[in-house]
């Protein structure tokens, strides 16, 4: 890892734009949905056979409530005392988003307003294979619980041997799942959105997962709801000359550790800290377990970026838009009102990207890919729909006729006018 200059940094490499561009994975991810539609859970059985190497004749589609028993049997008590507090601080944090539905009488005699409604039925996407999320249940379910949805679907890849993961099945238990499937992949996502002969479809579908995972949510967006396309993990690190190497190269390595694609940037105008920093992350790969994806992660998507001064820098990440930014300098809070474009800030250096993913409160489901710019972190409102009330009077109405006919005509549109007119025909 070398530093380098602003003027060379390849942004087009560090946001991956390009993520899920992808013609021939598109056209198999579409195979696989049609396949779902088709053959509903023989597709199913075939495909997690195929790419999970599990029958799931044997092992069962659905968790059974035995399952989850077992599951609680197998964690011990500091985790399920961790995870509650995880749960009461996400809930703590995501009621404090939740609106309320209005209505505003005039003195016409009209009203109008707003209804806030939860959906019915929502599925969430929980990541397995290689490592296991019981964090992305929390953060997933939880707002929609929150929300008021009364049917949480989950599915989950299953382990070689057909099941979940304990800790997962008892995070899905504790966050108000009512339903958990051992299903992955685009089949997964293709079982929640036209359903199967057990599975009934669901709204909308939340929730992080690989490529396949995210091109299928978007192929079937458009019969549900999806929450975003959500690419490999990402942080970008901005310190001044109090930033501490090792720390730094700690961050960077948490979202490293994700994903070969993951991004980790660290950006200075202090060249010394960039390079400590470097020597860092070197020392600290020979040990770490996912040292491997880590490596790749930081040789190929990672960067150390040396800038004039920290409003380039600031402006950088800006343009970047990461989906985690550390902002570690002296002052952090002095640098928020220039933040725009990132899906979760952390202010200095007692907060590390890991306090967000677990335990703060705030959601860890993030825009990435530059999608910052106009995408939210997952929240409430999401799991919400909104509904327009129109209560005109005969005064309201009698007012306007004239004006909504009118506009009505200019758009060549006679029976508007009419319906209109047709309140004062005698």
């Amino acid at each position: 890892m070398r530093i380098e200059n602003l003027n060379e940094l390849d942004l087009n490499r560090l946001t991956r734009k390009s993520y899920g561009d992808d013609e021939t994975l598109e056209q198999r991810v579409a195979e696989i949905i049609k396949l779902v539609q088709k053959d509903g859970e023989e597709a199913i059985y075939k495909l997690t056979e195929e790419f999970d190497h599990v029958n799931l004749r044997q092992s069962g589609l659905q968790v059974t409530a035995e399952e989850i028993q077992e599951a609680y049997n197998n964690v011990s008590e500091n985790y399920l005392r961790a995870l509650r507090t995880a749960k009461a601080n996400i809930l703590s944090y995501h009621e404090k988003q939740k609106r309320t539905s209005w209505l505003e009488p005039n003195l016409d005699g009209s009203v109008l307003g707003q209804l806030l409604l939860p959906l019915k039925r929502v599925g969430i996407y929980v990541p397995g294979g290689t490592a296991s999320y019981p964090s992305s249940v929390l953060m997933n379910a939880l707002p929609a619980v929150v929300a008021g949805v009364e049917e949480i679907v989950m599915v989950s890849p299953p382990r070689t041997d057909g099941t979940l993961l304990p800790e997962v099945l008892v995070a899905a238990a504790e966050a108000g799942v009512t339903e958990v499937y051992k299903v992955g992949g685009a089949q997964g996502i293709a079982a929640l959105a036209y359903g199967t002969e057990t599975i009934f479809p669901v709204d909308k579908i939340t929730g992080p997962g690989n490529i396949y995972v995210t091109l299928a949510k978007k192929q079937v967006f458009g019969t549900v709801d999806i929450d975003m396309l959500a690419g490999p993990s990402e942080i970008l690190i901005l310190v001044d000359e109090t930033g501490r190497p090792e720390e730094l190269a700690a961050d960077l390595l948490s979202q490293a550790e994700h994903d070969r694609l993951a991004s980790a940037i660290l950006v200075s105008s202090n060249q010394e800290i960039l390079e400590k920093t470097i020597a860092a992350v070197e020392r600290q790969l020979e040990d770490l377990p996912r040292a491997e994806i880590a490596r790749a992660s930081w040789e190929t998507y990672g960067a150390a970026v040396l800038v004039s001064s920290l409003q380039e820098g600031m402006d950088l990440a800006n343009k970047i838009a990461p989906e985690h930014f550390e902002l570690v300098v002296e002052e952090p809070f002095s640098w928020l009102g220039q933040v725009r474009n990132v899906g979760a800030v952390f202010l200095g250096r007692y907060s590390p990207e890991p306090v967000g993913d677990y335990f703060a409160g705030p959601n860890h489901v993030l825009p990435t890919g530059g999608s910052a710019r106009f995408y939210s972190p997952l929240n409430v409102d999401m799991f919400m729909k909104k509904v327009s009330v129109i209560g005109y009077s005969e005064t309201a109405l009698k007012r306007d006729a004239q004006q909504i006919a009118l506009l009505a005509r200019s758009e060549g549109l006679e029976a508007h006018a009419r319906a209109v007119e047709a309140r004062f025909k005698d």
